[in-house]
This record gives C-alpha cells, sequence and structure tokens, in this order.
C-alpha cells in the first residue's frame, strides 16, 4: 500500500483476487464503475478475461477517505512466444483507468507502472479514449477509432435514419428465410463454430471457447449471443455486451460462404434492434482503421468515430511489434488460412492468448 497526500492505493494480487474477502471490495468497485459509465472496467470482466485466457488479474483501487476515487484493472499475460505483457484489458476496446480526479489517476498509473517492473514486461497498455499525462506513458497508439451509432426510441425510427442501400441490403438478407436466435450457453457451440471459421479464414488464432464461456457466466443478465441458421447449420453469429446505456459487439462473425447473402446485415440489424429494446440509448460497433473496409460497413449505419487512445509505459522492443498491422506476420496468416478447422481450433487459442 502507498500513499501520496490524500489519496490511498490499494493492490489486489492475483493470489488474493479470487479470495471471498475480496467480495465486497470488489462490490464497491463494481458500483463505482457503474456510476461512472465504465463498463469495461468493471471487475467482472477482468475475472472472465483472466480465467478464460489464463492471465493472472491485478487491482488497483484509489481511495479518499475511504470511498473509491479510482480504479485500474490489469491482466498480466505471460506466454512463451510473445513475452510478458500487462494491459488493462485484452480483448476489450476501451477500459483503463477511471477515476475521478488527476491526483488519484496519477498515482494509478505510477502504481501500475512499478508492477510493470516488478514483472518485468514488455509494456505496461492502458486501452484509454481520452489521454492521461503521466510521465511514464511516453508512448500512444491513436490509429483506430470507436464506431458508435446513437439509437432511437424505436426500431422504426432507426430504420427511416438508414439509407435506401442498407434497407435494400436487409430486406435481401430477410429474402433468404434465415432464422434468428438469441441465448446464452445453450447457444455457445452454435456461436464458436461460426467465429472459429471466421477466425481462420481471416488468418486469426481463434480465442477458446472457454473465454465466452467466462463472459457469458460472469454477466448472465448482460452478456447474450445471436445466431442466424440457414435450416440447422449456425452462419453468423455475435456476442452482445449490455452495459449501462451502451451495447457493445465484442465479436461478432458470419461465415465466408455466405457473404453474397447479406446474412451479416440482417444479423447487424437483429442487434441494433435488440439495444433498441433493451432502452440502449447508444451501440457500439467497435474499433476500426478509418477508411479501412471495417470502418466502411460501420459507417453506413450512421456510426461516427470517436477516439481510441491507448497508451503506453514501454521498456523492451516497440509497442507494435506483435500486432497485425505491423505488417510483419503476412506468412503467418496466409499460412494459418490454409489450416484444417479443427487443427485451428486446437492450437489457436494458445498462441492467442499471448497477443496484446
Amino acid at each position: 500500500m502507498s500513499t501520496a497526500t490524500d489519496v490511498v492505493i490499494e493492490e489486489i494480487s492475483p493470489d488474493a483476487w479470487y479470495a471471498p474477502a475480496q467480495a465486497e471490495r470488489l462490490r464497491q468497485w463494481q458500483d463505482f464503475t457503474t456510476r461512472h459509465g465504465a463498463y469495461w472496467s468493471d471487475p467482472r470482466w477482468l475475472t472472465a478475461l483472466c480465467r478464460g485466457l489464463g492471465h493472472r488479474p491485478y487491482g488497483f483501487l484509489a481511495r479518499r477517505e475511504g470511498q473509491i476515487v479510482g480504479v485500474l484493472p490489469l491482466a498480466s499475460m505471460n506466454t512463451f512466444l510473445f513475452g510478458r505483457f500487462l494491459v488493462s484489458l485484452p480483448y476489450v476496446n476501451t477500459s483503463g483507468v477511471v477515476s475521478e480526479d488527476s491526483e488519484a489517476a496519477s498515482e494509478l498509473i505510477g502504481n501500475a507502472q512499478r508492477l510493470a517492473d516488478t514483472l518485468d514486461v514488455r509494456y505496461l497498455e492502458l486501452r484509454h479514449e481520452t489521454e492521461f499525462e503521466h510521465p511514464a506513458l511516453t508512448e500512444k497508439l491513436t490509429t483506430k477509432v470507436h464506431m458508435r451509432l446513437e439509437l432511437t426510441e424505436s426500431s422504426d425510427e432507426l430504420w427511416k435514419t438508414f439509407k435506401p442501400k442498407v434497407r435494400n441490403q436487409i430486406r435481401k438478407g430477410e429474402k433468404q428465410e434465415f432464422t434468428v436466435r438469441w441465448g446464452g450457453l445453450d447457444e455457445l457451440d452454435n456461436y464458436y463454430a461460426v467465429f472459429s471459421e471466421n477466425m481462420r479464414d481471416l488468418g486469426t488464432p481463434v480465442f477458446s471457447r472457454e473465454l465466452f464461456r467466462q463472459i457469458l457466466e460472469q454477466f448472465p443478465d448482460e452478456a447474450e449471443l445471436c445466431t442466424v441458421f440457414d435450416g440447422a447449420k449456425p452462419i453468423a453469429a455475435a456476442l452482445l455486451a449490455h452495459g449501462p446505456d451502451m451495447t457493445q459487439v465484442p465479436s461478432a462473425s458470419s461465415l465466408k460462404a455466405y457473404n453474397s447473402s447479406n446474412v451479416n446485415m440482417l444479423m447487424y440489424w437483429n442487434l441494433l434492434c435488440r439495444s433498441v429494446e433493451r432502452g440502449q440509448r447508444r451501440f457500439d460497433f467497435g474499433r476500426s482503421s478509418e477508411d479501412s473496409s471495417t470502418y466502411r460497413f460501420k459507417k453506413q449505419w450512421g456510426a461516427v468515430p470517436e477516439p481510441a487512445v491507448w497508451q503506453y509505459y514501454p521498456r523492451k522492443g516497440r509497442v507494435t511489434d506483435v500486432r497485425r498491422e505491423s505488417g510483419k506476420f503476412g506468412y503467418f496468416i496466409a499460412a494459418w488460412q490454409r489450416l484444417p478447422l479443427w487443427l485451428s481450433r486446437q492450437i489457436g487459442p494458445s498462441i492467442v492468448r499471448g497477443i496484446p
């Protein structure tokens, strides 16, 4: 425990994170993130991600006069292929420091810096949306943006906001007589069948099925799966996470063989309708590079870009070394796309868990 003026920092170590004695402290943490609209820094995400990916959870809480004024969840990643990283948080698009003032934020970042030194990681990564000033955070990536859509009060109103091209594509998907099903753990096998095949086709190692099981278990009322079927065959699927006022789609996939059927448009229309039905005010399509194909796909729905500011305390090498956009993995991607599906499902999770 360390102090600075009237801010006290409490650390929750991996050994203590899952202890029953921490339940009240984690509940206070969850209440704090809910009040501040910081859904992705909710401690349940750290629990789900670390259990699902095999990482070690660390948590820092800043208190002033006994009350929480800041939090920072961190996942310690340690793999043979890529080395060590300290990230807030892997898989999700935004997380990092949540604080009521700059003093609390500075103390949280300082403690994270010292933990990064202790763990001897390659870098500390904080997935912010606004930049925090701290001498340790000497690098940042701002090459991607969050694509977000303001929702209307009804699906009918939302439909009227779309351009004719989008409406026509949705109608074409509806004419295919596909069926849409919602569920949780009961839909996990169907979801994962689509997701894992799509990741293989993209040349990307797939996350483990266990990751999604943990998310669904940690968020039984907020996370759900949408699956689109052609008869009995799952052909498109998405994970929705409903925060306090914004829904995000952390993962969505459709089979390459159905690209011409507009099944993806049909699925996203259903995702948006579901969010409206739940009274959500915004829909987050996820991060994209500006002017990329995924950026244009999201923009056609009316989504607008908002900043993503990923900040780093670098210690070894460059922060882009293990990222797909570095351009270093072209051969690996091409080779992965040729793998048998069963093999990609078997070895993918052990690889991707080490990529921040």
